[in-house]
């Protein structure tokens, strides 16, 4: 599935930067055409060209609106542990085939996540690409922070990303090497960039 882009923001609104694990990530787009890519920040005419000139297939969703959709309407995170809510956001969430995508940019949505819910997707995942597939994944490094900044993540070339502001969020938790390790212990590997800009880029292989 392809949407529609939502962001609505002047080009004047974006920031760039360099990323070691994009570069990383898209280190593997060469070795074949055709592989399907999964895109959890929502659809771009940037990040679609992109992909598409390595004759890939992008499958793209804005995962942080459906959270919000979801679980906003009060405590965001209180929100995430009742079963009411879980349950059908569970079955709907990620509803594809097993090994079905050959890799997955996560950006920064896994950091949004609590508890069982944020295991619960990290399997998902897990199910639905194939062996050796590669996970690109962003969260915050500083331990003590009360909000930081979300984006709309699109891809400019393979290792610029745009960025387009969509305000703050509070984090679900701090997450460092070790915690990492644990949350992606099903996979094969994780490999860890930390970025001038209090950024630990994750690249997890399946």
């Amino acid at each position: 599935m392809i949407i529609n882009d939502k962001s609505g923001s002047s080009k004047t609104s974006q920031q760039t930067r360099h990323s070691h694990g994009l570069e990383q990530f898209c280190s593997t787009l060469e070795e074949r055409p055709g592989l399907a890519i999964l895109d959890l920040a929502g659809a771009s005419q940037a990040t679609v060209t992109f992909l598409t000139s390595y004759g890939h297939r992008l499958y793209s969703d804005d995962f942080l609106h459906q959270l919000e959709h979801t679980f906003g309407h009060g405590n965001f995170y209180e929100n995430q542990a009742n079963p009411a809510l879980t349950g059908p956001f569970l079955d709907a969430a990620l509803d594809f085939q097993p090994g079905e995508f050959d890799g997955a940019l996560v950006w920064d949505t896994l950091q949004f996540m609590s508890g069982p819910l944020l295991e619960a997707m990290v399997k998902k995942l897990h199910r639905i690409m194939r062996p050796g597939a590669s996970l690109l994944a962003f969260f915050h490094a500083e331990e003590r922070v009360e909000t930081i900044p979300t984006y709309y993540y699109r891809i400019s070339d393979h290792r610029t990303i745009l960025l387009v502001p969509r305000g703050t969020r509070k984090p679900a938790q701090f997450f460092n090497n070790r915690s990492l390790e644990k949350l992606f212990h099903d996979f094969e590997s994780v490999k860890f960039f930390l970025t001038r800009d209090h950024l630990r880029e994750v690249i997890v292989r399946r």
